[in-house]
C-alpha cells in the first residue's frame, strides 16, 4: 500500500469542485430534515383541522425547498465564485437552443404523462400521493398544490442541474460530472424507495445531458413539474378517500 503524504494546500480548483458538491449536500440536507420534522408537523396540526393543517405543513416545506435549495445554495455559489453568473448556471434564455428545448419539453411531456397517469393508480403510489393528505380538495387547495411543487421542482432543479451540474464541467469533464450528479440526485430519493431510486438514475442522466445540451435548467424544470402535476392530480383523481369540491 502506497503511503501518501497530506497536502492541505486549497486552490481556486478545489473551491470550484468543493463548493458546489457540498453545497448540495448540505442545503438539501436542511431541507429534507425540516420537512420532515415531526415539531413542525405537529404546530400546523395543533392550530388547523385536518385538511388545512395538511395544505398549510405541506405548502411550507415546498416553498422553505425553493428557498433552502434555490435561493441560499445559489447566493453562496455566487459569492464564493464570482466568476459564475446566473445564466452560467442554467437560468437564462438562449435563442440557440429554444427550438430545442422546447421540443424536448413537449416530446418528454407526452412520453411521461400517460406513463405517470397509469402508475399513479398503484396502491404504493397513493400511499405518499398526494402528498396533501386532505380528504376534501378546493379550488384553493388546487392551485396552492401546483404552486407549491412548482416552486419546490424550481430550487431542485435549480440545486441540482444548475448549482451542481454546470460548475463541475469545466474542471471535471462531462462524464465525471454527469457520474456526481446522478449519484446524489438517485441518493436523495432513497427513502422514497427502491422503485424512485433506481429510476431517478436513467432520468437524471437525460436531464444532466439535456441541461449541459441547451445550457439552461428549463427542460428539467418544467418536465419534473409535468411529471409531479400529474402523478398528483393523477392520484388525487383514483384516491379512495379524498374527493374534489368545486
Amino acid at each position: 500500500m502506497s503511503l501518501y503524504t497530506i497536502d492541505w494546500t486549497w486552490t481556486t480548483l478545489d473551491l470550484k469542485i468543493c463548493l458546489p458538491i457540498l453545497l448540495t449536500l448540505v442545503f438539501f440536507s436542511i431541507y429534507w430534515f425540516t420537512s420532515k420534522s415531526k415539531k413542525i408537523r405537529e404546530r400546523f396540526y395543533d392550530k388547523y383541522d385536518h385538511d388545512q393543517a395538511s395544505l398549510k405543513h405541506i405548502f411550507f416545506t415546498k416553498y422553505f425547498g425553493f428557498c433552502s435549495m434555490g435561493i441560499f445554495p445559489t447566493i453562496v455559489c455566487l459569492l464564493y465564485l464570482p466568476e459564475l453568473t446566473l445564466a452560467d448556471l442554467g437560468l437564462t434564455l438562449i435563442y440557440e437552443t429554444s427550438l430545442f428545448s422546447l421540443l424536448w419539453i413537449l416530446g418528454l411531456s407526452i412520453l411521461i404523462v400517460p406513463l405517470v397517469y397509469f402508475s399513479a393508480k398503484n396502491p404504493k403510489n397513493l400511499l405518499n400521493y398526494p402528498q396533501i393528505r386532505a380528504k376534501v380538495w378546493t379550488k384553493k387547495m388546487i392551485f396552492i398544490n401546483a404552486l407549491g411543487w412548482f416552486l419546490y421542482l424550481f430550487g431542485y432543479e435549480f440545486l441540482f442541474r444548475g448549482v451542481l451540474l454546470i460548475p463541475l464541467l469545466e474542471p471535471l469533464g462531462m462524464w465525471p460530472a454527469i457520474t456526481i450528479n446522478i449519484a446524489l440526485y438517485s441518493a436523495t430519493h432513497i427513502p422514497k424507495g427502491l422503485d424512485e431510486t433506481i429510476g431517478a438514475i436513467p432520468l437524471g442522466f437525460v436531464l444532466s445531458l439535456l441541461t449541459i445540451s441547451s445550457g439552461t435548467i428549463w427542460i428539467a424544470f418544467i418536465v419534473h413539474v409535468v411529471m409531479a402535476w400529474t402523478n398528483t392530480f393523477t392520484a388525487l383523481k383514483f384516491h379512495p378517500d379524498m374527493k374534489i369540491q368545486l
